[in-house]
């Protein structure tokens, strides 16, 4: 099997991003989706749409899956038409989205059974960073794994950090995003404090970012994405939602009392009367007051 081809399972903002930056790097990548306008979008792209998961395992032994949920993950590895079952012997498989590392242990271990590796390698960035090739990648598995992985990984990423075994890379994730929930808010706050003294919320953040207070929330969300009202993104206050209970649920799992993050996971769950899952993540700073533009 040719080592400059990949699959790519779930066509959505993130996947089509990724399949961009992979075309550009010289190698032949394969997709599907359920949403025909994503086919179609990846096809205008020079991706090589397959219409199921059976003819996509014939074509390739690496495969990226690019999906909503835990449960979506879970359908296509082990489902009766998974990957378990129809990939290529010592097929690897790479899973970027949000998910669970008890999860994602148990997946590598069945995987790994039948003679598959398997990496959780979530991602950083949103769209415009898969597209541009510059995201961050959170890794759990083998080295060996990851070794073989390295040349896709080099044209997703400008950053990919090996946490160890599976899980690790998902565990990792879930505390980043449960960081960029809470610098939402927080920053929310400093802005609607900044205004409510007669600051100018752009200069302020100017300052900010230029001191101790800054992080990737003040120095890119705000100026990119919410003081100018376009809310655009490309990841959903749902996504981020799930996010957040994962995160939620891994402080439980390991019996931590985090009682700053109980507030951000609650602002978060009592978001849902204000703004809509539809909305633009960045969109949680219109739950304080003053504090989105």
């Amino acid at each position: 099997m040719s080592k400059n081809t990949i699959a790519v399972i779930g066509l959505g903002n993130m996947g089509l991003a990724m399949c961009q930056s992979l075309l550009r790097a010289g190698f032949k990548v394969y997709g599907t989706d359920l949403a025909r306008d994503q086919c179609k979008a990846a096809q205008a792209l020079g991706v090589c749409v397959i219409d199921n998961i059976p003819q996509l395992c014939v074509a390739t032994d690496v495969i990226l899956l690019s999906l909503p949920a835990v449960q979506h993950v879970r359908q296509v590895i082990l489902g009766e038409q998974g990957l378990i079952h129809l990939a290529q012997p010592a097929s690897l498989i790479i899973d970027t989205s949000t998910s669970e590392p008890a999860v994602t242990r148990e997946l590598a271990e069945k995987l790994a059974s039948k003679g598959f590796s398997m990496l959780d390698a979530p991602v950083s960035g949103g769209p415009a960073g898969a597209a541009a090739g510059s995201m961050v990648m959170v890794v759990g598995g083998s080295k060996a794994a990851l070794a073989r992985a390295t040349p896709f990984f080099a044209a997703l990423c400008s950053k990919v950090v090996h946490l160890g075994e599976n899980g690790s890379g998902h565990a990792a994730k879930l505390i980043n995003n449960l960081l960029c929930a809470a610098h939402l808010i927080s920053t929310a706050e400093a802005i609607s404090l900044g205004k409510k003294a007669g600051l100018d919320p752009a200069k302020l953040l100017e300052g900010l970012n230029a001191g101790s207070g800054r992080s990737a929330i003040s120095e890119v969300n705000y100026p990119r994405w919410i003081l100018n009202a376009s809310f655009n993104s490309g990841f959903s206050m749902q996504l981020m939602r799930k996010d957040v209970g994962l995160a939620a649920q891994l402080i439980e799992q390991m019996g931590l009392d985090l009682p700053l993050s109980a507030l951000v996971t609650s602002a978060w769950g009592d978001s849902g009367s204000q703004i809509a899952d539809s909305e633009d993540f960045n969109a949680i700073v219109k739950t304080v007051d003053g504090g989105a533009l």
